[in-house]
């Protein structure tokens, strides 16, 4: 049986999860920031060739329920639990739930693997603010350490690039270019958080351990007003770049995340795409690392040090 005093939460992004809850989504994702409304009409667009909605929430949800059945196996049974910043089950409701079943103590896992202002503080700050304001039960919340560079995330996303690159013919295989990608942020944002090293780091240990010698780094889905400097090179212009250089095979490696989306089904699987079509360049896609056994092992003893640590230290 699950120990009752513990419990994972896994927060991510949200999404949509059918068509008619797409325009509200979006309209809560850019509440406040002054979105054309085009910008808008063109995203509710996107979700539509992707088929209407996003798998996010059912992946990310099989991710937990793979975490829980690990700890099981592990020896460490514990309840996994999903809250979202954008979408059902928010991260407030998901605490309430957490303090409903009686759970003194959360790991919180935010399911990015490189660190900055978007991509991890804000969730740090919706669980406190979510603790202080909303949830009626005082419950200790300790945050997994980075894990961008550790062993079993690097195999994960490696054997998703080996899947790839064992579909390209020998004698062509060290020609094609990876092209690993994250999310593009403000320069600004990145400095502060060190974000773009990381995903230097990353990217070289997965290169290393594929050893494939032949590797960039890009950013997608940028986004924002166009005369605030976001980190570079474009995906597009990566491909582009590639293609002229008479590159024939590109694989795009997408580890700013860790399962499919708008920003990999859209902007990666159709945009970038048709894109390489138009250069000559024969692309295709790694997959994300889901639920990958080793990803979710590394998940799983990530946790199991964190509710064994004195209170505090897993922040």
């Amino acid at each position: 049986m699950p120990d009752p005093r513990h419990a994972v939460l896994m927060l991510g992004f949200g999404g949509p999860t059918c068509f008619e809850e797409v325009r509200p989504f979006i309209l809560n994702v850019t509440r406040g920031r002054g979105v054309p409304q085009e910008r808008i009409e063109a995203v509710i667009e996107q979700y539509r060739r992707i088929g209407g909605k996003s798998p996010f929430n059912e992946l990310t949800r099989r991710q937990a329920d793979a975490l829980a059945e690990e700890l099981r196996r592990q020896g460490a049974p514990a309840r996994v639990y999903t809250g979202f910043l954008y979408w059902s089950p928010y991260i407030s409701d998901a605490l309430q739930t957490v303090a409903d079943d009686g759970v003194s103590h959360v790991v919180a896992c935010v399911m990015a693997p490189q660190r900055s202002e978007a991509s991890f503080d804000r969730y740090q700050s919706a669980v406190g603010e979510a603790l202080e304001e909303e949830v009626r039960a005082p419950i200790r919340v300790d945050f997994l350490p980075p894990w961008h560079t550790h062993k079993l995330f690097v195999e994960a996303v490696a054997d998703r690039v080996t899947e790839k690159l064992s579909l390209i013919p020998p004698g062509k295989r060290a020609d094609a270019q990876l092209i690993f990608t994250a999310h593009s942020v403000p320069v600004r944002m990145a400095e502060q958080s060190g974000y773009a090293s990381q995903l230097q780091e990353t990217a070289a240990l997965v290169a290393g351990a594929v050893q494939h010698h032949k590797w960039c780094v890009a950013y997608q889905s940028r986004s924002g007003g166009p005369h605030e400097p976001w980190l570079e090179p474009d995906i597009g212009n990566a491909i582009a770049g590639a293609g002229a250089a008479g590159v024939r095979d590109v694989i795009v490696v997408p580890i700013g995340f860790v399962c499919d989306h708008v920003e990999i089904l859209f902007d990666l699987d159709v945009q970038a795409a048709q894109l390489a079509s138009r250069e000559g360049v024969r692309m295709s896609r790694a997959a994300t690392v889901g639920d990958h056994p080793a990803f979710i092992r590394m998940l799983a003893e990530l946790v199991r040090a964190v509710m064994a640590a004195p209170s505090g230290t897993g922040k």
